[in-house]
């Protein structure tokens, strides 16, 4: 990665954090846009990247890329998959129209593709519908992704999934990363068979861990965590209709694991201040965690769920414009923040509301 600048030519010395990338469908590309601007801007040094469903192939792209040839590389990789995955991008019909349906977590409302979908799922299975278990997000997967080089790179990087038989969080490790391990990141339940992985079968890692934040902090050595936030935490009108309460309910249930995680780290971090937990890597130490965060904001951050359907790539290119502006705004207002403090409020984003 080039030497970072301010805007006349005085070097400014690098910091470093973990991305924390969360899912989203097709507003994944506004975290394309997020990671296309760090890396452009050259002032912070990636060490982590934890990931799930399309964060995970948010992450696995930046590894590529930084594995091959750095940041110029990565940029060029994540910006390779996003055209490759829009509806005039080079897929092939049968791989458009699964990715299509994965950047979907419902059907658009009143449309026929919607109605013959619910009838679908009401009486059959992934497994009724495609036995031979047919699942082209995994060949396009493997066609970006030179796993090797993913193994053997330098970043740290942690993707998750839903163990479907115990329940549990699975976070599959540097090592371990694999294109099943990614395609069971991203395994609708609905949309495709289990993936199975060393024959344990896994679903979409957004029940547990949307993203997964804490496997973070025992590989790498920085604090600092940078949180891209796809889904909506408020939404100010009240779902009436059943296709928008079903979407209201994934958003909600898509970011419980992420509060879950808030409060856990807003708790350590108070008992470190008090001098009652010792900082530190050690054994009977705990990390005292610097969390930021870039939402989808503004007039993005209304956007109907349906919106993650969408694949024209005009609208890919809006996202990833909204998401470099989210990140030079962030750079712009909270980079002397980076190593020393969070930059925003982890207990009142996270707490219960008591009455």
């Amino acid at each position: 990665m080039a030497d970072a600048t301010t805007s006349g030519a005085t070097p400014v010395a690098k910091k470093s954090v973990n991305l924390a990338l969360q899912g989203g469908g097709a507003h994944g590309a506004f975290t394309w846009g997020v990671v296309d601007y760090l890396l452009e801007d050259g002032r912070l040094t990636i060490e982590g990247v934890s990931g799930t469903s399309a964060g995970a192939i948010n992450a696995v792209m930046l590894a590529d890329g930084l594995a091959r040839g750095g940041a110029a590389q990565a940029r060029k990789r994540l910006a390779d998959f996003w055209r490759a995955v829009s509806i005039d991008g080079a897929l092939p019909l049968i791989e458009r129209k699964t990715i299509e349906r994965l950047f979907a977590f419902m059907p658009q409302e009143c449309s026929p593709i919607e109605e013959w979908f619910d009838t679908l799922s009401r009486f059959f299975s992934p497994y009724d519908l495609n036995p031979l278990n047919i699942n082209p997000l995994k060949d396009l997967i493997e066609r970006f992704v030179d796993f090797n080089a993913v193994q053997n790179g330098d970043l740290q990087i942690f993707v998750s999934a839903t163990n479907v038989t115990t329940g549990r969080l699975r976070v599959f490790p540097r090592a371990k990363i694999t294109a099943e391990a990614v395609t069971a990141s991203a395994c609708l339940p609905l949309l495709f068979q289990a993936v199975t992985v060393d024959g344990v079968p896994y679903w979409d890692g957004g029940y547990l861990g949307n993203p997964a934040i804490f496997p973070l902090f025992r590989d790498t050595r920085t604090e600092d965590v940078l949180i891209v936030q796809l889904n909506p935490v408020e939404r100010r009108e009240v779902p009436t209709t059943a296709h928008d309460i079903m979407n209201r309910v994934n958003e909600i249930s898509f970011n419980a694991s992420l509060f879950a995680e808030f409060r856990a780290i807003e708790f350590v971090g108070r008992l470190i201040d008090q001098r009652r937990l010792a900082r530190g890597s050690g054994p009977g130490q705990y990390r005292r965690v610097n969390a930021h965060r870039i939402t989808l904001g503004g007039g993005l951050g209304n956007y109907a769920t349906d919106t993650k359907l969408e694949t024209d790539y005009d609208f890919f290119r809006t996202l990833h414009a909204a998401g470099r502006r989210a990140a030079r705004q962030f750079l712009d207002e909270h980079y002397d923040d980076i190593g020393v403090r969070s930059t925003f409020d982890l207990r009142a984003e996270a707490q219960a509301e008591w009455a």
